[in-house]
C-alpha cells in the first residue's frame, strides 16, 4: 500500500486549436488534473457515459466556430449541470461580455495568457475540501483488506484516488451507509456491475455457495457486507470515540435511475476511490468497484483525528507478529 496519495481530479479538455495544448497540459500537470481528450462528434456519448469528472476545459472556439465552446457549454450544463465549465477564450480572461442566459452554464473565463489565474478557481470548484492523507490512505487499506477477505484467489488493485463532482451511479448494484462523528457527517457508496459480479461467484471466487442459487439476493448481500467490513473498520479507526448531538439535520437524497444519477442536496466534491479485482493470468476476470464518500451535511477536518490501535487490531491485521 502506498504510503501517500496525491488526490487528482480527471478533466474533460475539449480544445481544437493544437498551439494551446501543450500550456494547458502543463497547467493540469501542475494542478493535479488529469485531462481527457475527445473528438467533437464524440464529446455528448462521453458525457452520457460512465466517465467521473471533476470538470471541464473548454475553448470558446470549439470544433473551429466561433462561439462554439459557448453553444456546447449550454448542451453540457443541460445534462451534467453539476460539472463546473473553465472557457478558454482568445482576449478577455472574464465572462462579462457574454449574454447571461449563456453565462449561466460557464464558471469561470481564462485565456493562455494567464492560465494560471486558473488555479485558484479550480481550488474553489474542484479541491474545495481538504482530505488528510492519514485517512485516504486509511480508507485505501481497510477497503483492500475487505475485498480481500471476500473475494478468492484475486488479486486488489487501488486506483489513486481522485476528486469528482459527477453525480453518476455506475453499475446496477449499489450500497448507500450513513457516516456520522463530530467531525464529518455524510455517506459512504459503493458501486459495481451485477454481471461481472455473478461471474466471480460463478466462478466460486466469492463465498456465496452456488448450490444455494445465483440471484441478485446473493449478490446484494456479498456488496452488503463488504459495506459493512469497511463500515466497521472506518469507525473503529476513526469514530470510535466520537459522539453526536441528537437533533441532526438531514437533507433529501434525490436518486434517478433513469439518468444514473444520485443527488445529496449539497455541492460538495465527492472523494472517490477505483478498485480492480483480477483473475490470475491475461484471461481472467474482472471486477471494477467505485467507492465514494460525500460529506454533505459536515466536514471539519481539523478535528480529524485516528483512534489510537491496540496491540490485538495490529496482530489481527498482520502488522504484528507473536513472537
Amino acid at each position: 500500500m502506498r504510503e501517500d496519495f496525491d488526490l487528482v481530479s480527471k478533466v474533460l479538455v475539449l480544445e481544437s486549436d493544437p498551439a494551446s495544448h501543450e500550456a494547458i497540459k502543463a497547467f493540469c500537470d501542475a494542478n493535479h488534473l488529469v485531462g481527457l481528450k475527445v473528438q467533437p462528434d464524440h464529446v455528448m456519448a462521453v458525457l452520457r457515459s460512465n466517465v467521473d469528472l471533476g470538470g471541464i476545459l473548454l475553448s470558446e472556439n470549439f470544433d473551429g466556430r466561433a462561439q462554439g465552446g459557448i453553444q456546447l457549454a449550454n448542451h453540457i450544463h443541460a445534462i451534467r449541470a453539476e460539472l463546473p465549465i473553465f472557457l478558454r477564450r482568445e482576449q478577455l480572461s472574464t465572462l462579462d461580455d457574454i449574454d447571461a442566459s449563456q453565462r449561466k452554464a460557464l464558471s469561470a473565463a481564462y485565456t493562455l495568457n494567464d492560465i494560471d489565474k486558473l488555479q485558484a478557481v479550480i481550488g474553489e470548484y474542484i479541491f474545495s475540501l481538504d482530505y488528510p492523507n492519514a485517512l485516504v490512505r486509511g480508507i485505501a487499506e481497510i477497503t483492500q483488506a475487505a475485498l480481500e477477505s471476500q473475494f478468492k484467489g484475486m488479486a486488489v488493485d487501488v486506483a489513486a484516488p481522485y476528486i469528482v463532482r459527477d453525480r453518476l451511479i455506475y453499475g446496477e448494484i449499489f450500497t448507500l451507509i450513513p457516516i456520522e462523528s463530530s467531525w464529518c457527517r455524510g455517506y459512504m457508496m459503493l458501486q459495481t456491475e451485477e454481471l461481472a459480479l455473478l461471474e466471480l461467484v460463478k466462478a466460486q471466487r466469492t463465498h456465496i455457495n452456488t448450490e444455494d442459487g445465483l440471484n441478485f439476493r446473493n449478490l446484494n448481500g456479498l456488496l452488503s457486507e463488504v459495506t459493512n467490513l469497511v463500515w466497521g473498520a472506518f469507525k473503529n479507526r476513526y469514530l470510535s470515540d466520537l459522539t453526536l448531538s441528537a437533533h441532526l439535520s438531514q437533507v433529501p437524497i434525490v436518486i434517478n435511475h433513469l439518468h444514473r444519477y444520485i443527488s445529496f442536496g449539497s455541492d460538495n466534491p465527492q472523494l472517490c476511490f477505483k478498485y480492480t479485482l483480477s483473475e490470475p493470468g491475461e484471461q481472467g476476470r474482472r471486477l471494477d468497484l467505485y467507492q465514494k464518500f460525500v460529506f454533505n451535511l459536515n466536514w471539519s477536518p481539523e478535528d480529524f483525528s485516528e483512534n489510537p490501535r491496540s496491540a490485538k487490531d495490529l496482530v489481527e491485521s498482520g502488522e504484528l507478529d507473536l513472537f
